[in-house]
């Protein structure tokens, strides 16, 4: 059977789990060790990296030195920590902690802009990750695999959890397809208290049938007024999401941070405290709240936009950079731009459709109809009071965010071409 890398076609796929209560401690145990297991390697790596400066005996060096490299092996770490020895450990999660920590150097060398492995800080968020084997004469199937495996649409497998209930969309993609093998599967506990688990699918048969070529193109601007507005006139309002929560969120963290106050007043850890947990959990589903229907909002218009055109065409914007502006940043952080640019990007690829951005450079500053740029030959630089405008050139009347989508557009077509 192929290795997962070899496969032609790789999927991810989430559900939403339902474990018992002996589960989520098992989940707790595991979601621990993995921590642990990470944080060790850069503790001993850091060591290593001392030691090759410090002017020691040579001897005691080479030793110790000799020591912290055995022991990065999974074999040797969990016989050096007795703890990770435990019987309700998945025997997996240690080495896939390894492979995720050499994941994290890989990617700092390939990058060197996301900086070097750092400590995982225990936290209210439990994750851990696990794979799925195949025997040498199992079939490629996601109801024939060792560990990992989909016992019917209602429930899966899982190493040491056993049984376990799942909901979520895998019906439409399982009913439809079967040459399917699970590879790397991630049990994740939100801030929120829900459980999931993620999948990593690959197979040599396309899990999605590739879209008919509509023979439209479109180019959207996006801006904080109207979240997108298109080149052929349309506009998407800004939902504003987190705004329609904010007085009820706020007047939530203002009794959390009391609560916290009076726990640390009276010597109580914050873990304990039955009083902060109820009230952390409010914030928590508030702000998950927000983040879920947001992320509807974008997939509902990202798919809209694929679905319905063979070329869209997008500004390049840089939302770090945008977010310097105080006076936006509240906007810019609730509209999801980056989101919804990732979301497109990976859609196109897998419905065969042509997404590309542009760079944003005076889309809004030119006519869409006769190239003429405001700020030159006397004329004055549109700001962001002027929503609409006229030519001063060719005396044309423009819509502010239509022209500047007509001009992204423009933009796309000279880059394809």
């Amino acid at each position: 059977m192929k290795k997962m890398k070899d496969l032609s076609y790789h999927y991810g796929l989430k559900m939403r789990i339902y474990p018992s209560t002996q589960q989520k401690q098992l989940i707790k145990i595991n979601s621990d060790i993995s921590r642990t297991v990470y944080n060790k390697l850069i503790a001993i790596d850091r060591e290593l990296y001392q030691l090759n400066r410090v002017k020691l005996p040579l001897d005691v060096v080479t030793n110790r030195i000799d020591e912290l490299k055995k022991r990065k092996n999974p074999k040797n770490l969990s016989n050096h920590f007795k703890y990770m020895d435990n019987k309700l450990l998945d025997r997996q999660v240690i080495s896939t902690a390894k492979q995720t920590y050499q994941n994290a150097w890989n990617m700092y060398k390939k990058v060197h802009t996301a900086g070097t492995p750092k400590f995982h800080k225990k936290g209210y968020v439990e994750k851990y990750q696990t794979s799925a084997h195949y025997g040498k004469k199992a079939e490629m199937n996601v109801f024939d695999a060792t560990g990992v495996k989909f016992l019917d649409m209602q429930h899966i497998q899982l190493p040491k959890l056993g049984r376990i209930r799942i909901s979520g969309s895998h019906r439409r993609l399982l009913d439809r397809k079967q040459d399917i093998k699970i590879g790397t599967v991630t049990i994740s506990k939100t801030i929120d208290d829900k459980y999931f688990v993620s999948m990593q699918l690959g197979s040599d048969t396309p899990f999605v049938a590739k879209k008919r070529t509509t023979g439209f193109q479109v180019g959207v601007d996006l801006n904080t007024e109207n979240f997108l507005t298109s080149s052929n006139g349309d506009q998407i309002a800004n939902p504003r999401y987190y705004r329609t929560i904010k007085g009820k969120l706020a007047k939530a963290q203002r009794k959390l941070s009391r609560r916290q106050l009076r726990a640390k007043k009276d010597g109580r850890n914050l873990r304990n405290a039955k009083n902060y947990q109820k009230q952390r959990l409010v914030v928590a589903k508030l702000q998950a709240r927000v983040r879920r229907q947001r992320n509807n909002f974008l997939h509902k218009v990202s798919t809209a936009l694929i679905n319905n055109h063979d070329l869209v065409v997008a500004e390049n914007l840089r939302g770090k950079n945008m977010l310097k502006n105080h006076a936006l940043a509240m906007s810019i952080s609730d509209v999801g731009w980056r989101t919804f640019l990732q979301m497109m990007e990976y859609k196109a690829s897998l419905y065969g459709r042509t997404f590309i951005t542009v760079d944003p450079k005076n889309t809004t500053q030119i006519c869409s109809d006769c190239g003429f740029i405001m700020g030159k030959d006397g004329s004055s630089k549109l700001t962001l009071a002027d929503r609409k405008w006229t030519c001063p050139n060719c005396h044309k009347h423009h819509i502010r965010d239509w022209n500047a989508a007509k001009n992204i557009l423009a933009k796309g077509l000279a880059k394809v071409a």
